[in-house]
């Protein structure tokens, strides 16, 4: 009974749309002496590479027997641009940050300075 099921691999977008990315029917022959016996086989599935940005979402597998349904946990992915590049702007904040207190710092001695003749 539960030698024949699919398996599907699929993902459902951020607006909850699911996009079917593979199916396919198994057929698994039961070895002598095996009948009853519980059995794990794994079943991988490579997504080679991704169309676009809009391929972000999470990854499901789920396989389905007569009356059973088994839908795996999920993995999300989040797709880039090739060209992105993580903007950090620490060194420009810190830069600003030294320049401006050089500039009051050499003010405010100037001021003293000035108001003491």
């Amino acid at each position: 009974k539960y030698t024949k099921f699919s398996i599907s691999y699929y993902w459902i977008n951020s607006l909850g749309q699911k996009t079917s990315i593979y199916h396919r029917l198994e057929n698994v022959p039961i070895p002598p002496g095996k009948e009853n016996k519980t059995a794990t086989i794994p079943y991988d599935y490579t997504i080679t590479s991704l169309a676009n940005t809009s391929s972000t979402g999470t990854y499901y597998c789920d396989v389905k027997w007569d009356d059973i349904q088994i839908m795996g946990k999920g993995v999300f992915v989040l797709a880039r641009d090739t060209v992105y590049v993580e903007t950090f702007y620490v060194w420009e904040i810190l830069t600003t940050l030294t320049v401006l207190l050089a500039v009051l710092s050499i003010t405010a001695t100037a001021l003293l300075l000035w108001r003491r003749k």
